[in-house]
């Protein structure tokens, strides 16, 4: 065994029971739980896996602490949050790559989304590329929320699939979730349109890396007017949401009314920023 699991939890009763089955191959899981209410610690200590408790501050930190501070048994880390699973195809291909004489740093892996009971095939962002296998030496995070790996090293590309529920709390959760994200992210979109990113050059658009990619299209459209019509459009028509059904286009216009408290949120920070009511 060459590779330690790190799952972040926050009250996730309803889902770690089952990442964890899907990680039964696994003998040295971590679980990061951030002062969880509910059943989650006694649940994860029953799987005999490790828990180790941090007030969760902003995303970006809580993974550069774990990297930093946990002691991983072994020299690859796998990451999962609760609501995700490792499929076996996915365990095959991990152990198989996952060597110390390993050229690569870290490993990205796709994503399949579910809601409703479908793969949300067409009506999000599918394939997006997230390094999810990584030496913890050589990774460090940006951002304040949906953060951005950066790799000290070569990355490779593996073709097996985490499987991912979220909306397993419901849709209420996932809104109140997004709610507390659209707070970080009017303060990212913030600092894009006064230029306090260090922002990366235009090239980043046909970067090979699908992370500085995406980074600048995030900066572009930032900067965008009507943002929350063009997500919905976009989502819908330009990737076909329509043919994921019912499911496609509730997701739409939920990605549509996360990117309007955005904007709102934003608006509020610039009008204080320049002293005017809010």
């Amino acid at each position: 065994m060459t590779v330690s699991t790190l799952i972040l939890t926050l009250n996730e009763e309803i889902n770690i029971g089952e990442c964890l089955e899907s990680l039964d191959w696994c003998d040295d899981i971590v679980v990061l739980d951030s002062l969880s209410t509910d059943g989650t610690r006694a649940i994860a200590e029953r799987h005999g896996v490790r828990v180790v408790t941090r007030a969760f501050d902003n995303w970006s930190a809580h993974q550069n602490w774990a990297v930093a501070n946990i002691e991983f048994r072994h020299p690859w880390v796998l990451y999962l949050d609760a609501d995700e699973r490792c499929p076996p195809d996915l365990r095959d291909e991990v152990r198989k790559v996952a060597r110390a004489e390993a050229t690569q740093a870290a490993f990205r892996v796709r994503r399949k989304d579910y809601f409703m009971g479908r793969w949300l095939q067409h009506a999000q962002l599918y394939p997006t590329w997230l390094v999810r296998l990584f030496r913890p030496g050589r990774i460090r995070y940006e951002r304040l929320v949906n953060p951005v790996a950066v790799v000290d090293g070569p990355t490779g590309d593996l073709q097996a699939h985490i499987i991912h529920y979220p909306f397993s709390h419901g849709v209420s959760h996932w809104i109140a979730r997004h709610n507390r994200y659209s707070d970080m992210e009017a303060i990212e979109a913030a600092k894009v349109r006064h230029g306090d990113t260090g922002d990366s050059p235009a090239g980043a658009l046909w970067s090979k890396d699908p992370n500085e990619r995406r980074r600048k299209l995030k900066d572009i459209f930032f900067r965008l007017p009507a943002r929350p019509l063009l997500k919905f459009l976009y989502y819908y028509g330009w990737r076909r949401g329509f043919l994921d059904g019912r499911a496609g286009l509730t997701y739409a216009t939920l990605q549509a009314i996360y990117e309007y408290m955005i904007a709102c949120k934003g608006v509020e920070l610039e009008r204080r920023r320049r002293g005017l009511p809010v």
